[in-house]
């Protein structure tokens, strides 16, 4: 099963790839991982998204608990939850395409952000279903470029990963 773990670290050098470390010394997976400092300097968030039973993510938030920068940790699928990505794709707008990608973009609530004469780079935000959605919705010849961020996720209402 897809889980959704959201770590509150200090923001040392060295924290992530000992993060990593210890998801590649155990044979996990790392399907996506976002980090940024928080609205305090010394810490970051870090949000990865992994795949497994249970115990599997069980004993992940185990060992992340154990590295000394680990401050908390969160899994956010053990409660209500929200979960977003962003994705800029690139397509092409020339005129065959250009009425056909400013429909598809107003469709899917998305945002033109860079035109070209030959192309439109486009940014969307939503679940990982929303933007596969609008992947799969264009012409496979269309599509230039894409580069997505994976998901990062905040606890709705009280659940808080703070201090």
């Amino acid at each position: 099963m897809r889980h959704i773990i959201s770590i509150l670290m200090e923001n040392e050098p060295g924290a992530l790839s000992r993060v990593a470390g210890l998801f590649s010394a155990r044979g996990y997976n790392i399907e996506s991982l976002t980090v940024a400092t928080t609205e305090d300097p010394t810490l970051s968030r870090m949000t990865i998204v992994t795949s497994g039973n249970d115990a599997i993510i069980e004993q992940i938030i185990k060992q992340l608990n154990k590295l000394i920068d680990v401050v908390k940790v969160l899994d956010l699928n053990d409660g209500k939850h929200i979960e977003r990505e962003l994705m800029l794709i690139k397509v092409k707008a020339s005129n065959t395409y250009r009425d056909e990608m400013k429909r598809m973009c107003d469709i899917f609530r998305g945002r033109i952000i860079d035109v070209t004469d030959g192309s439109f780079t486009i940014e969307l935000t939503g679940s990982g279903h929303k933007l596969d959605a609008f992947i799969e919705s264009l012409d496979k010849s269309a599509i230039l470029e894409t580069v997505r961020t994976g998901a990062s996720g905040i606890g709705r209402g009280d659940r808080i990963l703070k201090l």
